[in-house]
């Protein structure tokens, strides 16, 4: 058990029987009496987000996750399927689980997993992600606007938009927070 002001974004715990990933975190305190804490959780099950308070004193049960890095092979339905690079046993995950992050998966991409009780939970991406434009229609002549923009088809079907000079085979850096252009790779 710790201290629930131990809680910072990225810790997991577990509660009700369930594990859950702290995806934001507040600590207000008022001049007078004990602070409470706000957390915004998802529950790492089924990707349900929950918002949470608890009072500064109560404890919570950390749960030791184990963290591995697997290759993304593809998605099958509504699974995304991993590969252990070692041993070549491969595990599911539901999008579900893992929302608008799997936008931002390549096939052959590593990725670093949470593992508990051998089941995978969710994955960690990147801050920042490098993908492919496989779509981008020509910017046009004399539509140089400052900050003028695109919208461009990354190799995951993500859209993206972007400044006018990116072209098809361009390889983009994406934020994988914001889902927005950062740079051209080099």
């Amino acid at each position: 058990m710790i201290p629930i002001t131990k809680l910072r974004s990225g810790s997991t715990f577990e509660r009700q029987g369930e594990p859950w990933r702290v995806v934001t975190y507040k600590h207000v305190h008022l001049s007078r009496g004990s602070g409470t804490i706000t957390i915004k959780a998802r529950n790492l099950k089924n990707g349900n987000v929950r918002s949470l308070t608890f009072r500064s004193g109560e404890r919570i049960e950390e749960i030791d996750v184990e963290r591995r890095v697997l290759t993304y092979l593809y998605k099958d339905g509504e699974m995304l399927v991993f590969m252990d690079p070692k041993s070549f046993e491969q595990s599911m995950l539901s999008v579900s689980v893992v929302g608008n992050e799997s936008d931002f998966l390549a096939e052959g991409q590593n990725v670093t997993v949470l593992v508990w009780d051998e089941k995978i939970l969710d994955i960690e991406l990147a801050p920042k992600v490098t993908l492919t434009v496989s779509e981008a229609s020509p910017g046009v002549k004399g539509d140089t606007v400052a900050g003028a923009t695109k919208d461009v088809v990354l190799e995951n079907g993500k859209s993206v938009r972007v400044p006018l000079f990116i072209k098809k085979g361009d390889r983009l850096v994406v934020d994988t927070r914001s889902g927005e252009y950062v740079e051209r790779a080099g």
